[in-house]
């Protein structure tokens, strides 16, 4: 994953720091010296790193922080921040015209993902704001290219405007135009050529195109697998046609990061989305406060919310809430939370966006692969109705016959359903606004208070923690009130 890497290597820097009553400037130097090590190695631009660590050492001792109290909490914070400033500090919305349609111009090099980015693009517009998109295929070079822009515009449910390959990009686009005023679709986006690398006749082409259209949005799609190579090809594109904004792909995969890091220092062009993942559901808004803290292994609580009530039913989780305020939670409730978590994505990911959880030891091998989720499957539907309902009756008779119909070990049987009542037992306690019930849940997973505090998170993710408990007894509280009236 994405800064996997980079968040290793700064919790193994700042761990000399932990548990000191004072820091001294050589253990900041020493402290700093390996922040730097971790930036160059992750492939953050070398004169953006100078900055940085110039910034973060100014601070560390201008403020006092190294005679102050907890000076290891303090230079955490800083680096935090001045991540967050060197991403851009806040998350930058999309253009928005006066009048419609909005045009966005996607720009790229081939293979960045820019097509699939369109579709992308237009979907979340369609779901977020009921937009109307229009695409417009103006990309005539690449073999295929306008079939995939098709193929993605019947995924989504999104029009796409085209005129084969013979026609030229400029003409396609004029006539795209007419067609989404003619429809009175509120948003254009246009998927423009792309080459193997920044040449004249692509620039020239491009340049028509924008003195043409005159877009509101010109992003730049980028892959962040090529490093250095990204920026690169940023800034040429940024000198060429002064783009408004970045869209990084493929932050999932197997990249070292620098790329989000940099692109914003040397092109003072923000960053506006990320595509993590292959789905066309997969793109969303950067924050880089957030980022930020998840390069520090401190979690993302607000972007997992946000996942969460994007992808959870409302109804639904306000069902399943007052099951386990009750105790009534079963294994039919069970496989619907699973289906649910299926579709946020992968476990490993969720979990570290969880104050605390990034790349704790206890998630190293934490991977849900599809054959299990299978397995548990079949284990419930090998129940009766009763037994799903009532798991209380599951004595070994039955669940040895369990074991038999679902082809399964008895002793994953029993295990899955042990599993089962710890989970429901801290649920319980979790919703009731019982913090014991939430420590408990981490120490089940083997993050105790000592391997929290261990982490660049510390003591902050103990206090989201508290956060998250008091809000929970608030809402209790809420709650009984209504009752009351």
């Amino acid at each position: 994953m994405a800064f996997e890497g980079l968040t290793e290597r700064l919790q193994k820097a700042m761990r000399n720091l932990r548990g000191k009553g004072k820091v001294s400037e050589s253990d900041l130097r020493a402290t700093m010296r390996e922040i730097r090590l971790a930036l160059l190695e992750a492939d953050v631009n070398f004169g953006v790193v100078r900055k940085f660590v110039k910034k973060v050492q100014e601070r560390a001792k201008g403020a006092d922080v190294l005679e102050g109290l907890n000076p290891a909490q303090q230079i955490v914070k800083i680096v935090d921040e001045e991540l967050t400033k060197m991403m851009g500090e806040t998350a930058v919305p999309l253009n928005k015209s006066d009048k419609i349609p909005t045009v966005i111009m996607m720009a790229g090099l081939q293979g960045a993902g820019k097509t699939t980015t369109a579709g992308k693009l237009a979907l979340k517009l369609k779901d977020e704001q009921k937009a109307r998109p229009l695409l417009i295929a103006a990309d005539i070079y690449r073999p295929a290219a306008i079939d995939q822009l098709q193929q993605v515009g019947a995924q989504v449910e999104v029009p796409v405007f085209s005129m084969g390959t013979d026609v030229d990009p400029r003409e396609i686009v004029e006539k795209g135009m007419a067609q989404a005023k003619e429809d009175h679709n509120d948003y254009v986006i246009i998927d423009t050529a792309g080459r193997l690398q920044i040449d004249e006749k692509l620039m020239d082409e491009l340049k028509d195109i924008q003195e043409m259209v005159h877009p509101d949005e010109i992003l730049l799609v980028v892959d962040a697998m090529t490093g250095q190579n990204a920026v690169e090809t940023a800034e040429g594109f940024n000198d060429a046609l002064d783009i408004t904004g970045v869209v990084l792909t493929k932050l999932d995969g197997d990249t070292r990061g620098g790329a989000a890091l940099s692109i914003r220092a040397v092109t003072d062009k923000p960053i506006k989305f990320v595509g993590q993942g292959e789905k066309l559901t997969d793109l969303d808004v950067f924050h880089p406060d957030r980022m930020a803290s998840r390069i520090l292994g401190m979690g993302d609580i607000l972007s997992l919310i946000e996942k969460t009530q994007k992808d959870y039913d409302q109804k639904q989780a306000e069902e399943m809430a007052e099951k386990m305020r009750e105790n009534t939670f079963d294994f039919n409730d069970f496989l619907d939370q699973m289906k649910q978590i299926q579709k946020m994505g992968p476990l490993e990911d969720i979990m570290k966006m969880i104050p605390g959880m990034a790349n704790n030891p206890a998630l190293k091998n934490v991977n849900m692969d599809p054959k299990d989720i299978a397995h548990i499957e079949a284990v419930i539907y090998s129940m009766t109705a009763q037994e799903r309902e009532n798991p209380d009756i599951l004595n070994p008779s039955r669940r040895r016959r369990i074991a038999r119909g679902s082809a399964r070990p008895i002793q994953e049987v029993n295990r899955m359903i042990k599993q089962f009542n710890s989970m429901k037992k801290m649920m319980n306690k979790m919703s009731n606004g019982n913090m014991a019930g939430m420590e408990n849940m981490m120490n089940s997973i083997g993050v105790n208070g000592s391997a929290m505090g261990g982490g660049i998170g510390g003591k902050l993710s103990n206090m989201a923690m508290k956060r998250m408990a008091r809000k929970m007894k608030k809402n209790k509280k809420r709650r009984n009130k209504k009752r009351k009236k």
